[in-house]
């Protein structure tokens, strides 16, 4: 059931009365409490609430009512989305009082289309810097970051702890988690789906995404909670994906290697990354050098200036007078943002309005770019690792898929 599982066909199971929510959700609750003392992916799980959610959807199916093209799929929703009922904490004990009355909207459209929340996944402090209690489930000392700040989203995939979990990226949050930890993410186009009922870093850069086995599985995943894109405020569904055909009939993609990014990696990434190019020449993939002409350097300095003006706007009510409630890091973030002048903050925005109207002139003839999307594996739990390799891609507002 959890390796590679693919959930359009784990609903068609459950719709057709060949798999039972119910022991579906037993499942993944006997899979937390296996792992859950050692990995701590999960702020709480409300076992209750699963229960009776899935009831409800089995109930529904013997009573022949339509459910949703989720329906009895178990997911985790990152701590920094609200769910009616429990503490949207944000990984800070300013918010250990908090209690959501109503589900974000990203949340309400899982759970219209049949999606079971088990509970809330463990977040850095306030989606930034500071590493969280969560352990990497790849070594057995459990001495490597899971990577953040969706931290406890990526290790509850990994761990089949869940089929799928949400998550946000302001610089690499989504696509980092999920690579050092070997499952798919995505992070679509800045705007496609909605921030209300999400405690922000930044205005300008956050996104939210999902975390999912396989790329299939994003796919299903997000069809519910994507925004048209002349429709926004509504939720949609996108076409299921379907894979490539026969080689005669298969779709030939034109990717453009992003060769700065491949050259800055660690032999070991890179090493991997030209094993897969090889696999996507193989299946037909056209792959050709792509010359983007960004200053990259540049890229990561405005989205730093950005991310650290908007998160301290958002602070400012709480620091620097609790500035002892906050991690070192970010912390560290807030006193820069203060610190920077009004004229530097617009010359960012000024900046990243450039990049963005010019982004899609650069990918030339290309379907897609492929690069690698960490410039090392899984480092120590000293740090969640470096966010360089996904933030251009976050100030670009452009979507980004990570494929394990």
């Amino acid at each position: 059931m959890f390796r590679n599982p693919r959930i359009r066909r784990i609903v068609q199971q459950v719709q057709q009365q060949q798999l039972d929510p119910v022991t579906l959700v037993e499942a993944c609750l006997e899979r937390i409490h296996r792992y859950e003392g050692t990995v701590r992916a999960w702020v709480l799980v409300d076992e209750t609430g699963a229960r009776q959610a899935a009831e409800r959807i089995r109930q529904d199916i013997r009573q022949g009512n339509a459910v949703g093209p989720l329906a009895g799929i178990p997911i985790g929703v990152k701590d920094v989305f609200d769910v009616r009922g429990l503490p949207t904490k944000a990984g800070s004990r300013l918010r250990e009082d908090h209690v959501a009355e109503t589900d974000a909207p990203m949340v309400a459209a899982l759970r219209r289309a049949g999606a079971i929340v088990l509970g809330k996944t463990v977040t850095v402090e306030f989606a930034c810097f500071d590493p969280p209690p969560t352990k990497n489930p790849w070594t057995l000392d459990m001495s490597h970051t899971p990577g953040g700040s969706s931290s406890g989203s990526a290790v509850a995939v990994a761990l089949g702890m869940c089929l799928g979990a949400t998550g946000t990226q302001t610089g690499g949050s989504l696509v980092r988690p999920a690579s050092y930890c070997g499952v798919a993410a995505c992070k679509p186009t800045f705007g496609r789906i909605g921030l209300e009922g999400v405690v922000p870093v930044s205005y300008h850069l956050d996104h939210a995404g999902m975390i999912a086995p396989t790329v299939d599985d994003l796919a299903t995943l997000l069809g519910p909670v994507l925004w048209p894109e002349n429709e926004p405020g509504t939720a949609c569904r996108i076409p299921p994906w379907d894979p490539v055909g026969e080689p005669d009939q298969a779709v030939r993609p034109r990717l453009g290697l992003v060769d700065e990014f491949l050259g800055e990696a660690d032999e070991s990434v890179r090493l991997v990354v030209l094993a897969a190019l090889e696999r996507l020449r193989a299946a037909g993939a056209s792959i050709e050098p792509a010359r983007l002409e960004f200053d990259f350097a540049e890229i990561r300095r405005m989205h730093r200036r950005i991310m650290a003006v908007e998160a301290a706007a958002y602070h400012r009510p709480t620091f620097p007078a609790r500035r002892e409630a906050y991690g070192p890091n970010i912390a560290s973030l807030l006193d820069e943002g203060l610190r920077v002048p009004g004229v530097d903050y617009a010359e960012a925005l000024a900046h990243q309005r450039m990049v963005r109207r010019t982004i899609g002139e650069r990918f030339g003839p290309f379907d897609a770019l492929v690069m690698p999307a960490t410039n090392t594996t899984a480092p120590g739990l000293e740090t969640t690792g470096d966010s360089g390799f996904q933030s251009p891609w976050s100030y670009a507002g452009v979507p980004a898929i990570s494929l394990p």
